[in-house]
């Protein structure tokens, strides 16, 4: 053997060498991936302890602000502005960051920086966005931990607009950044750039997914899989936009706005264009897409394949996109890369726009086959007439929307920091008021245990409310107490009959002690465990009562869980397993493997359980390890029964002794999640088990409770 050819580091999986090892997870695919209740381990975050929202209260905004409007026309050789001005670049920038944001699951956005990681900083759709945060670097560098590049993205693209006569809404602070990438996020399975395996029936989108292709961030602007017809095209821009929590109002103010500055850059095919960031070369030093075009700058630029602006005055706010789109009709054409745009017929000197370089030229303004959709689509046409006809409220529309997408993974307003955040509270922010304090909580609990409701009815009531957050955009929990409206009180998992009585029993004692309706139904969980364990949970009051006119019962519809592991509700066969919805479920709940584990063993030794499988204790109103006690026993053997569903059978006499699902079996068959199991099945065990317990239900009571952090 030749030793001298073997490379003695173990790359691992995600390495370009050859004779990296393969990795557990592509030796046994199946196995659900428990690493992504790991990620953004402290190991990986240089700023360990930091607080970056207390720093942020001493940044000099002001002055920040000033050093990025004077970047704006502070054009570089090594990176030279269209027409003198980065703005469009910068929104551009903005856009790719926040647009990823999805409602289905509320991952994307841009409150975490992602943009700098893989595979977001690769993408197709971001070509060449990494020489917009390199012309950022400078002032990054000098503000330094004062602004997180996840903050500096996004405000860049505010002070972009205004720096171009734009109007924009506000700024909220506070996203702090990651250090690693998001490898949880599912972006599609497909394993090609641009490739479209998403889509099933009448063109259909795969859930979560909210963009048309691999690599994209919404649309396809040449049209569905570069088909440029306009009328497909507002198919894919409706449920795209739609599931970024914008209506057809917000998507036309959204399209217009955008397309009101800038241009695409398409100088040439798309040969001459470079690997993207990943898998450029190490001399690169994370550049992407070099091009050997020309200069491979300014006008011979190579990102989108589109060639072209879409007004007259590129770096100007106006209302030229719609008044361009009406007075012309449109060809279809090709771009220089050979990409479909469209071109207006005969078009007049005077509505031709500059040249990038050399403003004494003029050049065709262009459209997308997305941008045709604004004019084609009849619902889209008649709000894109009603701009062209109302520009002040298109200004206008176009402020709110641009702010909702850039702030709607921040959760409640109350998150949001700086001297720009609006007094205005929206809707989409899922306002609540705040709750009162001051009450007699013992007088409280005292009521609750001796109401006559069950362990079960007021553990499950409470685990229904909180459970429901999501810290991918903070949306959801106990506070507001939303489960007594719709749609949440309608939800099969949340049993509404059950639910109907349990609020029939706990709202009366809030109105009479002055206690919120979502305190009361938390504090209900806290004494039900209490009761069970003959431990004291810690509860904090404050929480406070959203009104059903402060509900946006849409908004809300896409936090109902159609798989809940920890209540062993399953309400159909999903292509996707019972045991890794549990595990999506646990990372949107921003729980680890150990507070999973715990909270799904203790919830089934308290009868929270659907259908009754996976109850394995004899006793439901202890708090004990009887799940993981008997889960673990050899004296059963388990056979399925179904797709979700396994009988378990004493060995000796084949009698059925219990039946349960995956996401019950799943804790004696993945090898890390059975040694966790191990733990709370000891016979010692049982004192760590209720406290890990008690403090994961805690962590949960509580996780929308942004006053506590």
């Amino acid at each position: 053997m030749n030793n001298g050819s073997k490379c003695p580091v173990d790359h691992g999986s995600d390495s370009q060498h050859t004779q990296g090892m393969r990795s557990n997870y592509q030796w046994w695919p199946d196995n659900i991936n428990v690493d992504i209740l790991h990620q953004h381990d402290k190991k990986s975050n240089p700023m360990n302890g930091f607080d970056y929202r207390q720093e942020f209260q001493n940044l000099d905004y002001d002055a920040l602000k000033k050093d990025l409007n004077d970047l704006m026309t502070d054009s570089q050789e090594w990176w030279p502005a269209d027409y003198g001005h980065y703005g469009p670049f910068f929104i551009r920038m903005t856009w790719h960051a926040a647009g990823t944001y999805r409602t289905t699951d509320g991952r994307g956005g841009g409150g975490t920086g992602a943009q700098r990681f893989a595979p977001m900083n690769s993408w197709p759709d971001n070509g060449n966005l990494d020489k917009a945060r390199r012309l950022l670097w400078p002032i990054k560098k000098k503000y330094g931990n004062q602004i997180s590049w996840a903050d500096l993205i996004i405000l860049t693209g505010n002070v972009a607009i205004e720096s171009m006569g734009g109007k924009t809404f506000g700024f909220g602070g506070g996203r702090p950044d990651i250090w690693a990438p998001e490898k949880d996020i599912f972006w599609g399975k497909e394993t090609e750039w641009l490739a479209n395996e998403r889509y099933t029936g009448d063109r259909v989108l795969d859930q979560p997914l909210a963009a048309v292709q691999m690599g994209l961030i919404y649309v396809n602007p040449q049209g569905p899989d570069a088909n440029p017809d306009p009328l497909k095209s507002a198919h894919d821009i409706r449920e795209t936009f739609k599931r970024m929590a914008m209506n057809d109002y917000e998507t036309v103010a959204l399209t217009a706005g955008g397309h009101t500055f800038g241009k695409a850059h398409g100088a040439a095919s798309e040969d001459h264009k470079g690997l993207e960031p990943e898998g450029a070369a190490i001399e690169e030093q994370g550049f992407g897409w070099t091009s050997d075009y020309e200069n491979g700058v300014g006008r011979n630029t190579i990102t989108s394949g589109i060639e072209g602006p879409w007004t007259a005055n590129p770096t100007q706010w106006d209302n030229g996109y719609f008044e361009t789109l009406y007075k012309y009709e449109w060809e279809l054409k090709k771009s220089p890369a050979g990409a479909h745009q469209w071109h207006p017929i005969d078009q007049q000197p005077e509505d031709m726009a500059p040249d990038p370089e050399d403003p004494t030229k003029k050049v065709h303004t262009i459209m997308t086959t997305a941008d045709m959709a604004m004019r084609m689509d009849p619902e889209y046409d008649k709000v894109s007439r009603h701009f062209l006809e109302n520009p002040d409220e298109l200004a206008d529309a176009f402020a709110r929307a641009w702010y909702k997408l850039l702030h709607r993974d921040m959760g409640p307003k109350r998150r949001y920091l700086g001297p720009e955040v609006p007094e205005e509270e929206l809707i989409w922010q899922d306002p609540v008021p705040n709750g009162n304090t001051s009450y007699d909580v013992d007088s409280v609990r005292d009521q609750i245990k001796n109401s006559g409701l069950t362990i079960q009815e007021l553990v499950e009531t409470a685990w229904a409310s909180a459970s429901t957050y999501r810290h991918t955009d903070m949306r959801g929990g106990a506070n507001g107490a939303r489960i007594r409206l719709a749609p949440q009180k309608d939800w099969e998992v949340n049993k509404p009959h059950q639910l109907s009585k349990v609020l029939g029993v706990l709202e009366p004692i809030a109105e009479s002690s002055g206690a919120s309706v979502a305190d009361v139904i938390v504090l209900a969980g806290c004494v039900g465990i209490e009761m069970a364990s003959g431990q004291s949970v810690p509860f904090t009051p404050g929480r406070g009562d959203a009104t059903q006119e402060h509900t946006d019962v849409e908004s809300f519809g896409v936090l109902e869980p159609f798989s809940d592991g920890f209540r062993n509700y399953h309400n159909k066969d999903f292509t996707v397993n019972a045991e890794n919805m549990l595990l999506d479920k646990a990372h949107l709940l921003e729980l680890t493997a150990p507070e999973m584990t715990v909270l799904v063993g203790g919830l089934r030794s308290l009868g929270i359980t659907a259908n009754g499988a996976g109850n394995f204790s004899e006793n439901n109103d202890t708090l004990n390890n009887d799940f993981f006690v008997n889960l673990l026993d050899m004296n059963v053997k388990w056979e399925p029964t179904g797709r979700n569903s396994y009988q378990g059978n004493d060995r000796s006499s084949g009698e059925a002794v219990r039946n349960a699902t995956r996401a019950d079996l799943v804790f004696g068959s993945n090898s890390q999640l059975r040694a966790l199991a191990e733990v709370y099945a000891q016979d010692d065990s049982q004192e760590k088990f209720t406290h890990d317990f008690i403090n994961a239900w805690v962590k949960v009571m509580n996780s929308d409770r942004f006053d506590l952090s």
